[in-house]
């Protein structure tokens, strides 16, 4: 009897070791798989930051691209109404000299 209750309190003692070495291994499992994750979120993190770089980089050259084209239509059209002025100025200038010469025309 005395060795079956030996083999018991043995079998016992190998089952708390066996018990406590899952649980470690449980705990090296946790702890790997948690960083794990960490670096999967730091990653995915980083790769978001640079992805929103890149799109915030296009939309300010977009709008420089845009802004440069808004320019060159205003001044175009600003090119085009001084033209027209000039033209207008000359006119009057042209209808002021026949004018002063003596050079009207009848309608």
């Amino acid at each position: 009897m005395r060795e079956v209750i030996k083999n018991v309190i043995v079998t016992e003692a190998e089952a708390r070791g066996m018990v406590a070495a899952a649980l470690a291994e449980a705990d090296r499992i946790a702890s790997d798989a948690q960083k794990r994750s960490q670096d999967l979120v730091a990653k995915a993190r980083l790769e978001a930051r640079v992805e929103a770089e890149r799109l915030v980089e296009a939309a300010v050259s977009e709008a420089a691209r845009e802004k440069q084209e808004c320019l060159a239509r205003a001044t175009l059209e600003i090119e085009m109404q001084v033209r027209l002025e000039q033209t207008n100025r000359h006119r009057a200038v042209a209808g002021a000299v026949r004018c002063v010469c003596g050079q009207l025309q009848d309608g």
